[in-house]
């Protein structure tokens, strides 16, 4: 039997963070918002899902790219090794700092920085959409001559260090703060006092950092987020926010150069009234009214069945139908937005909770045999929720709607 083994990451990861809180716990620091830590693995599981469908294209491209157009035709060697870490974390260096330099990068990397706490949790915090642009920069090292096992490799291991770094529990670490990105630097990268903005963007080493100017000490205590906080754990907002705000910038601006500028200016230009605007637009905001312990749990559940679910998932993926695999990704995403939406108190998870039960219907009925009796199950589940609509509805807001 095989099996991928990137489906104990999940477990793995999970584990971490509840040791993170259960240390910050003990000390009695308030490092961890229930709400807040809900809305980051949201995001977290929404990226790992994609990654399911998207993984093999990315390496199909850096073969294809490698054999067709590579200047060289490197072969595997302990130098080697060494130095496509190094080219990776200073490509990785530039994507990052491009990232939040230019709008159509910031677009996609904005989500990482949403939260204004700052645990392990966060480290989840990567879009599909950052995910394709990160992709896209190493594009480099195929060109270059290095083949896809190696850069699929090399990811994989660089990608595993940044998760530890999302942290306050561990302080200043003597000489490797001269070596690498610690956990100390990172607080400053994602820190919004004006004397860290836009700092420290290194993954794993903190050379570049000092080597192009953008190195700062952490001195005074970082105060997280954004400079203008989103105020929302709606999982649909976080992501697309400022996908509606650079589209409204670039509306507003005359002439297709100028709009041009805009997709490709900095954020900071980007005017911050548009924010209250796109929220006025698609009527997002915060629901202030505390959110009590039968409702916790209940969102807790869900995320808990699904970082379980999409474990087993990604381990058996591969024996998994091209149905199966939609309709698990489609009730996945369904219930990230419910959980989103019953943290914003949002009427409308009443339709949102039919329509993630006719996915979940779906799934035990994808082929074509039987239709006869899939047919009968199907109206005979409809017709019981049409006939009891309306105490569904009372009996769902009374426990959901506070």
């Amino acid at each position: 039997m095989h099996i991928n083994i990137l489906g104990f990451a999940i477990p793995l990861f999970v584990g971490f963070i509840l040791l993170e809180y259960s240390i910050a716990k003990k000390k009695g620091l308030h490092y961890f918002n229930l709400h807040n830590s809900i809305a980051n693995i949201s995001i977290g599981i929404a990226e790992r899902l994609a990654d399911v469908f998207v993984a093999g294209v990315f390496y199909f491209v850096y073969d294809t790219v490698q054999k067709k157009y590579g200047l060289f035709h490197i072969q595997s060697g302990v130098f080697v090794w060494i130095l496509l870490f190094i080219a990776t974390d200073f490509i990785w260096y530039w994507y990052h700092r491009l990232g939040h330099e230019i709008n159509l990068f910031w677009m996609a990397h904005i989500v990482h920085h949403q939260s204004e706490d700052y645990n392990l949790t966060v480290s989840a915090r990567i879009t599909v959409l950052q995910a394709i642009f990160r992709h896209g920069f190493w594009l480099v090292l195929p060109l270059l001559g290095f083949n896809a096992g190696m850069i699929t490799a090399i990811l994989l291991v660089h990608g595993l260090y940044p998760f530890f770094i999302h942290t306050r529990l561990i302080g200043k670490l003597g000489i490797l703060e001269y070596i690498l990105v610690t956990p100390s630097h990172h607080r400053v990268h994602h820190a919004s006092n004006e004397k860290y903005l836009d700092k420290n963007y290194g993954d794993v080493l903190i050379i570049w950092d000092k080597l192009f100017g953008t190195f700062v000490k952490e001195e005074e205590e970082p105060v997280y987020g954004l400079t203008k906080p989103l105020n929302t754990y709606s999982f649909l907002w976080q992501h697309f926010h400022f996908f509606i705000e650079l589209w409204l910038a670039i509306k507003n601006a005359d002439g297709f150069k100028e709009k041009i500028k805009v997709l490709f200016g900095r954020p900071d230009k980007v005017d911050p009234s548009l924010r209250k605007k796109a929220e006025e637009i698609f009527n997002v905001h915060q629901n202030q009214i505390a959110i009590d312990k039968p409702l916790n749990k209940y969102v807790v559940w869900q995320m808990i069945v699904l970082l379980i679910s999409l474990s087993i998932f990604i381990l058996l993926e591969q024996y998994a139908s091209l149905n199966i695999k939609v309709a698990f990704a489609l009730v996945t995403v369904l219930t990230l937005i419910n959980c989103g939406a019953i943290m914003e108190q949002k009427r409308w998870v009443f339709y949102m909770e039919y329509i993630r039960l006719a996915v979940l219907l779906y799934l035990p009925f994808y082929s074509a045999s039987y239709w006869q009796i899939k047919t009968a199950v199907i109206i005979f589940v409809l017709a019981m929720i049409i006939s009891y609509y309306t105490t569904l509805q009372k009996n769902y807001y009374r426990y959901v709607l506070k």
